[in-house]
């Protein structure tokens, strides 16, 4: 695996790719808009606390490539510069970071995104291994709480021990862990569930306004400008060999497959996954 791993970094140029920003600006700004994902603050143990927001990502402003990329180079970050960062300020070694899943505006519509989702999930598997301590989930709807029942079956016994559903928007049970001004904007205020905006843009860990995405876009465009001082940035995504999803993986996107059709009362939703596109815009 770490072999695999290794030639698979090589073969994409990934010591590189934190050198090449996602550019325009305003296509960067819809990469964020429609993937769903930031740092919150530390959990009191110096953990990165990781913000993504499942329900409502929609991952439709952009191509496969330019998603992939932009999960990669935030993986990149937190391992060159966040966790070496924690270490530093904390005084011992911080090698995983807090996850928290928001699963508002969880829908039928979520079957487009599985393969999307599978492919980023193999990703990490294969070259980010043991990278999480803990998943929290909030703000479930019935929806999730049906797959869940089903899926939680086949996953490893290591991965069931780090997940934990917390009622409602898991305020109360992250407090525990966790200071107020850590806490993701969605989890602040019982029963507010999630949005694309808080009050305050730069409170909202998923937008690009927030300062981590501030300080990560300009770390990636500082990169790019000591690389490549004389030549234009140029546009274009950062192509990555695509995996194949490992068998669990496959499996349990069946099995979420499956339930979300029994939700879909024959509602015009596709038959398989086969029938299903990702938008390659």
């Amino acid at each position: 695996m770490l072999v695999d791993c290794l030639n698979w970094r090589v073969q994409n140029e990934i010591d590189n790719i934190l050198a090449k920003p996602i550019i325009p600006t305003e296509l960067y700004r819809a990469v964020r808009d429609s993937q769903l994902v930031g740092v919150s603050g530390y959990s009191k143990e110096g953990l990165p606390v990781f913000a993504i927001g499942i329900g409502l990502s929609t991952y439709d402003k952009a191509s496969v490539n330019y998603y992939v990329q932009s999960h990669i180079q935030i993986n990149e970050y937190r391992d060159r510069v966040i966790l070496p960062s924690a270490s530093k300020k904390y005084g011992r070694p911080i090698t995983t970071c807090v996850k928290v899943l928001d699963m508002t505006g969880l829908k039928l519509s979520a079957l487009s995104q599985i393969k999307l989702m599978t492919l980023i999930s193999t990703i990490d598997d294969l070259n980010y291994p043991e990278r999480t301590n803990t998943y929290y989930i909030v703000n479930v709807p019935y929806i999730f709480s049906a797959c869940w029942k089903v899926v939680k079956p086949l996953l490893q016994e290591r991965t069931r021990k780090k997940v934990q559903v917390l009622p409602g928007c898991g305020r109360d049970e992250l407090l525990k862990i966790m200071d107020h001004a850590s806490l993701p904007h969605f989890c602040k205020k019982e029963g507010s569930g999630s949005s694309r905006r808080a009050e305050n843009s730069q409170e909202n860990c998923y937008s690009l306004d927030h300062l981590f995405h501030q300080q990560l876009y300009n770390y990636i465009k500082q990169q790019s400008l000591k690389r490549e001082p004389i030549e234009l940035i140029k546009q274009g995504s950062f192509h990555v060999d695509l995996p194949e999803p490992a068998p669990e993986g496959t499996e349990i996107a069946k099995t979420i497959e499956s339930e979300l059709h029994k939700f879909g009362n024959g509602n015009g939703m596709p038959h398989s996954l086969d029938a299903l596109k990702i938008a390659d815009i």
